[in-house]
């Protein structure tokens, strides 16, 4: 869209942004049928997937705008690499840019409330974003993710979101694809309470290293599929973080359940908190660590995105 603030003119003048809940996670729970290789990106050509789809999206889109927050949505594009959309037999389709336009439709149903909704170009790892040692090195993955970047950037998406990264190798050469396109770029990692990434790179040093080896550096950073509690006491680590962490990172797409990612990934059933839980210790962040962009991730639906705006707008009942 033209007719709002850029990206980075957005995340400077917003006092805080809300992010959207669960995605993929809902869908699976619903029984909607995801593609072995495409995940959610593909439901855009099935009626009843892309119906599935827009129910969520709308969701979270009818929250934003009853509480009248800035809203970040994503494309659903996390597994739409090359490799994996011509694997689906979908080489012949702009599959990145149908997913923005799909989003983009929905967006300006809203009218005058569409202009306070971002949407992001949405990217991850080439393999298990909770396996470090399966991470691609920086020269692989500016190769690997050059193409993704490319045709988000083409489709007009109003920033490139690079998420749930495991490993710093991986996020440098993912963050130099997204610079090259000249599109605002944010880095999203998954932390461990000891204030390191995944891989076990202290945050001090995967931030310092992203912003000496990208340029143009990325506009922030976010952490993702990581619980309040982990990235509170991640963020103020007395060795592992730092000022300029706390800076440079801007928000949480959190999760509900306060377990390792791989506790998660062995879970049998979904573990939550419950959404006035949620709901609080998430809007705390913004208060206490001044954090602008707070959504939800695993375990996340309707109710917990409901709550979280409740309380950053200021509307929640004490």
């Amino acid at each position: 869209m033209t007719d709002h603030l850029s990206f980075s003119a957005f995340l400077a003048e917003a006092p805080v942004i809300l992010g959207e809940g669960a995605v993929i996670e809902r869908l699976r729970r619903a029984g909607v049928d995801l593609d072995p290789w495409l995940v959610n990106s593909a439901l855009v050509y099935d009626p009843a997937g892309r119906s599935a789809l827009a129910t969520i999206c709308r969701e979270y889109l009818d929250i934003g705008a009853r509480h009248d927050l800035p809203l970040l949505l994503s494309t659903p594009t996390w597994r739409a690499s090359r490799e994996r959309i011509e694997a689906a037999g979908l080489a012949g389709r702009d599959v990145n840019g149908d997913n923005f336009r799909f989003l983009d439709e929905l967006r300006r149903s809203y009218g005058a409330y569409g202009r306070k909704v971002l949407i992001c170009g949405l990217m991850s790892c080439r393999g298990d974003a909770y396996r470090p040692a399966e991470a691609l090195s920086e020269d692989e993955a500016r190769e690997f993710h050059s193409w993704q970047a490319d045709a988000l950037a083409a489709a007009g998406v109003d920033f490139l979101l690079a998420a749930t990264l495991p490993a710093l190798g991986e996020a440098v050469g993912l963050a130099r694809a997204m610079a090259a396109t000249g599109m605002p770029h944010v880095v999203s990692v998954v932390v461990r309470p000891g204030g390191t990434l995944l891989d076990g790179t202290p945050l001090r040093e995967a931030v310092a290293a992203l912003d000496a080896a990208v340029s143009p550096r990325p506009v922030a950073y976010l952490v993702n599929c990581t619980h309040a509690s982990f990235f509170r006491s991640a963020l103020l680590h007395e060795t592992n973080s730092s000022p300029l962490v706390r800076q440079r990172v801007v928000g949480l797409l959190a999760n509900t359940a306060a377990l390792s990612p791989e506790e998660l990934d062995n879970a049998a059933e979904l573990v939550e908190e419950s959404p006035g839980t949620f709901g609080r210790s998430v809007a705390a962040l913004h208060r206490d660590l001044g954090m602008k962009g707070l959504g939800g991730c695993c375990g996340t639906d309707g109710r917990h995105i409901e709550c979280l705006a409740a309380e950053l707008s200021g509307t929640a009942a004490r």
